[in-house]
């Protein structure tokens, strides 16, 4: 990977809606953080992407069976809610499939001792898919800009010569497109758009951000609106963290010359081939993804998700709860149980110790 630095009225509202419970997640079977006595305790509270929702289930119960004495909460809120909320202390770490923004950087974390800034670090490498429920359609081939063309609302009807023109002796229905969005400030969609940005900007002429560019189409709430909108719809499509594509049609995209479905493994290609985010202080671990490659062994269309913590905490007793937690997650054994729950790409041997390094460092 050519990622080459590292180093040592809100806020009741997230803490309030906090979903995920100690009790929900010590009734999942999942493999636990450590065989040894722990003499942590305490409560962590986190909010942001719903990309890791099923990850983050799996994490907390296996981290739970070792730390009986903590509990874990995470409310998958969205990755812009969750960035607000810690920055403004509701909670004492985010996941957000957006690192932060200049701005933000600039700004001050309520969590944070006093002078220092966050830091993003990966936790979390899965495909994005775009998925379809068409009447009558079990396979779909699209490229980057037709998927662009459709969700900015240029091509409305399921059999366009330019859909058509992909998917030979595939039999289009005369009907109309309904294109599912994101309606929250989703770093998925960031993700989404920075694709298509990078790879048919002529059509994808808006700045990647959280919140989806253009009035079109059909907005859903959470990766879980967008899977339910394109599930109970009829003729839907939309885009979503692979791990939630079920029992939907999954997209093959182009890639070079060929058709590429989400997987894994070449998603966490496409990762180690990207470089570091510039400017950013040495601990800060955000990974600029390249995504025009024509490798069919590389699926572009990829998220980095990260855990933004504090490298300094104002309360040292959550900074040791941070630590604990978020090294777990970033470990080989989180990264195992992630892959299992939800066929994420576990981070490079790399790219683990950078973000071991870092949360060594966390006080």
């Amino acid at each position: 990977m050519k990622l080459k630095r590292f180093g040592a009225p809100v806020v009741l509202a997230v803490v309030a809606t906090i979903a995920l419970s100690s009790c929900a997640a010590n009734e999942d079977a999942a493999p636990a953080a450590s065989e040894t006595t722990s003499s942590l305790t305490g409560t962590l509270n986190a909010a942001g992407a719903s990309s890791q929702q099923a990850a983050q289930e799996a994490w907390v119960a296996g981290f739970q069976t070792a730390n009986p004495d903590v509990t874990v909460n995470y409310d998958p809120s969205g990755s812009g809610a969750g960035r607000e909320a810690f920055i403004s202390g509701g909670v004492d770490f985010a996941g957000s499939d957006s690192a932060l923004n200049d701005e933000e950087i600039a700004g001050t974390f309520a969590a944070c001792a006093p002078d220092t800034k966050a830091v993003d670090l990966p936790v979390y490498i899965s495909p994005i898919a775009v998925v379809f429920n068409v009447e009558g359609v079990d396979e779909l081939s699209l490229d980057a800009a037709t998927i662009a063309h459709i969700f900015k609302g240029d091509i409305t009807k399921w059999n366009d010569p330019a859909i058509a023109a992909l998917n030979d002796g595939v039999t289009l229905p005369d009907a109309n497109i309904t294109a599912v969005h994101r309606s929250d400030d989703s770093g998925t969609t960031k993700n989404f758009a920075d694709y298509l940005n990078q790879v048919a900007p002529d059509v994808w002429d808006q700045k990647p951000a959280d919140p989806f560019p253009y009035q079109t189409g059909e907005g859903a709430q959470g990766t879980s609106g967008v899977i339910d909108a394109v599930t109970n719809g009829t003729n839907t499509i939309g885009y979503a963290d692979a791990s939630r594509a079920g029992d939907l049609g999954v997209v093959k995209i182009k890639v070079g010359d060929e058709f590429v479905a989400p997987s894994a493994e070449g998603a966490a290609a496409v990762v180690d081939d990207s470089p570091a985010v510039e400017g950013r202080e040495a601990n800060d671990l955000a990974v600029k993804l390249e995504r025009t490659t024509t490798d069919p062994s590389h699926y572009p269309l990829v998220l980095v998700s990260y855990a933004i913590v504090c490298p300094e905490y104002a309360d040292a007793a959550q900074a040791e709860l941070v630590k604990a937690y978020v090294g777990y997650i970033a470990s080989a054994d989180g990264q195992t149980v992630a892959a299992d729950a939800a066929g994420s790409s576990p981070l490079s041997t790399e790219l683990q110790g950078k973000v071991a390094d870092v949360v060594a460092s966390i006080k």
